[in-house]
């Protein structure tokens, strides 16, 4: 182990002392790197900085020998850099948008060693960041800034509730067509979420736009909007409602799931097709758009 150097380039220019660090050093205690810390062994331009300092472009960071996780490196497959690449609806020097696929999650753990955002930063060898998240079974728009002053601005946004953010979901029952709005605070344990009191005020939108019934099954398209972005949000607020997401084996109606199933549904039929927001860069309003799925649409002509 060899005391580092790391020069701060403009991803982490702004950040706090500590978050850099425990961002470095994964995989080491928290108390341990505020231990360090306070005893000077960090240093950011020769002197010493307590955990809150806001680090600045081009300041010199030494990092002295400290034991990180050893957790094995993890290659990203050509296939997944292909698809990736397949996928970028939108680029500029400080954002990158793909359409994300269905069963891909976003980062690693759990059983995943490389997601979307770990597959991305082996690909531009850059430290890039999710600007914010999507189930691993949710396909569509995913933002990813390419620079801290870009990620910044867009959890401000977020923050504020000014980023328009769109979905189409396929869920059980006819579902009257006006506008239906969830109010109900979730509370999430880590594992499962759910309709509480003590939880965090949770908004969400639904609007049917068809329709399909016969004798023994009926389901809505649906466009879905929401002011939030709780964990699994439009899932539990769908079944509060008593309209279930297609395919939801966390949180759907297994009945309904096995219909669909049966007619050719192999996945969750939740998509992120729109997002609205003001590009950090530019100050543009800007619009983008990810079509729905072929085997969405497939299933939809199925129906």
């Amino acid at each position: 182990m060899n005391t580092i150097f790391q020069t701060i380039d403009e991803f982490s220019q702004g950040q706090r002392l500590d978050n850099y660090l425990f961002k470095t050093l994964k995989g080491v205690p928290k108390s341990h790197i505020y231990r360090v810390i306070r005893k000077g062994e960090v240093r950011v331009n020769k002197g010493r900085k307590k955990s809150e300092y806001k680090l600045n472009l081009d300041d010199i960071v030494r990092i002295p020998p400290i034991k990180v996780s050893t957790t094995k490196f993890m290659h990203t497959s050509y296939g997944l850099k292909k698809i990736l690449t397949n996928s970028i609806l939108y680029e500029d020097k400080g954002l990158l948008i793909i359409n994300k696929p269905s069963d891909l999650a976003v980062h690693s753990g759990s059983g995943v060693n490389v997601g979307v955002i770990e597959a991305l930063r082996q690909m531009y060898k850059e430290p890039i960041e999710l600007v914010h998240r999507l189930d691993s079974a949710t396909s569509g728009v995913l933002l990813v800034a390419k620079k801290r002053l870009v990620l910044k601005n867009l959890h401000e946004q977020l923050n504020q509730h000014t980023i328009e953010k769109n979905y189409i979901g396929l869920v059980k029952g006819v579902w009257s067509k006006k506008l239906h709005t969830i109010d109900a605070p979730l509370y999430n344990n880590s594992r499962y979420t759910k309709v509480d009191a003590k939880g965090k005020y949770s908004v969400s939108h639904f609007h049917p736009l068809k329709n399909f019934s016969t004798d023994n099954f009926a389901a809505s398209l649906v466009n879905i909007s929401i002011e939030t972005g709780r964990t699994h949000q439009i899932r539990v607020h769908a079944k509060y409602a008593g309209h279930a997401l297609a395919y939801d084996n966390k949180y759907g109606d297994k009945e309904f799931d096995r219909q669909v199933k049966f007619k050719g549904l192999k996945r969750l039929f939740l998509h992120s097709n729109q997002l609205i927001f003001i590009n950090p860069l530019t100050s543009d309003i800007q619009k983008v758009n990810a079509p729905l799925p072929v085997e969405l649409e497939d299933f939809l002509v199925r129906l």
